[in-house]
């Protein structure tokens, strides 16, 4: 897609951060491929990006915001448009109120690690599933992410928006309507930070609960090769992982995507993969669970861009 003079002009007037054409999102993505995006803007703050979308909708330009894009997968024709990466707004602060409460605030590109070490470093309780969960706050509350029996919706406080009109708006957790793998939102939204309400707790428990969960993520998921995490959200009673194991899939390979010898839920990339590899890895384990189950698997990462 061409972009005119007067419109490069005006969004690069806007943001302090780098503004990238045909940037290759192989780069970017935990699984190692995707084509090109047409731009690729890194905004600086919150109101750098109020201001870039605000433009991006003057100029009817499509746009999808990232994070650390960790469970995105990017076709291999790229984005037509502009990808919005959320990830210099790093702010985090902590906050005591009351007896025993602590309230830890992070922007969009605070990645999910900071927030457990900083909970961890405050004796404050709550966040510890989400020790060695890859990404971002932005992405990881738009999925409502979770593992080992918790999810963010049980420690969401409130959820900082630039909503579809291009305004500023915080909403509190009593008008949030989470689901599994998912945070309703309208069309246009962006999630621009979040705030967690947590407890105080012993640091002694609390860091060996940490110590045990990432000690339980390296023996289960497949740390050496490029993946995009949990690849479909687990079916009610049974985990995805195992079926595509029981079915006979774990390890199948197409080109340079295999599914995981470790764990069935995942794709890695071998180091030469293509999204059509990925994609077509996806239609197989879909297919043949049905066909074998009757179960239809849903995806849990996000697919964009062009074939």
């Amino acid at each position: 897609m061409a972009y005119d003079g007067e419109f490069m002009k005006e969004i690069d007037g806007l943001i302090s951060g780098k503004i990238r054409r045909n940037e290759s999102m192989a780069r970017h993505t935990s699984m190692g491929v995707g084509g090109p995006a047409d731009l690729f803007i890194e905004p600086e703050s919150v109101d750098e990006v109020r201001k870039v979308i605000n433009c991006l909708f003057e100029y009817a330009i499509p746009f999808i915001p990232v994070g650390n894009c960790t469970n995105l997968i990017v076709r291999d024709g790229g984005y037509r448009g502009a990808v919005v990466s959320l990830r210099r707004l790093e702010a985090m602060t902590v906050e005591r109120k009351g007896e025993g409460n602590g309230f830890i605030y992070g922007e969009a590109g605070v990645s999910l690690s900071r927030i457990v070490e900083r909970a961890t470093r405050e004796s404050l309780t709550g966040m510890e599933f989400c020790a060695g969960i890859p990404g971002s706050i932005g992405g990881a509350v738009r999925m409502n992410a979770g593992a080992y029996g918790s999810e963010l919706k049980d420690v969401i406080s409130e959820v900082g928006f630039i909503d579809e009109n291009g305004m500023m708006n915080t909403k509190h957790r009593a008008d949030l309507t989470f689901e599994y793998r998912n945070l309703v939102m309208k069309e246009g939204s962006i999630i621009v930070s979040a705030v967690f309400h947590l407890k105080k707790g012993r640091d002694e428990e609390i860091r060996r609960r940490v110590g045990e969960i990432i000690s339980m993520r390296k023996s289960k998921h497949p740390m050496g090769y490029g993946n995009a995490g949990s690849v479909f959200k687990n079916p009610k009673d049974i985990p995805a992982g195992r079926i595509i194991d029981e079915v006979g899939l774990k390890g199948m390979r197409i080109g340079g995507a295999q599914v995981s010898e470790q764990h069935g839920n995942f794709i890695v990339n071998l180091g030469d993969a293509t999204c059509m590899d990925i994609l077509h890895l996806i239609e197989v384990i879909t297919a043949r669970v049905e066909k074998e189950t009757g179960i239809v698997l849903e995806p849990e990462i996000k697919i964009i861009g062009d074939l």
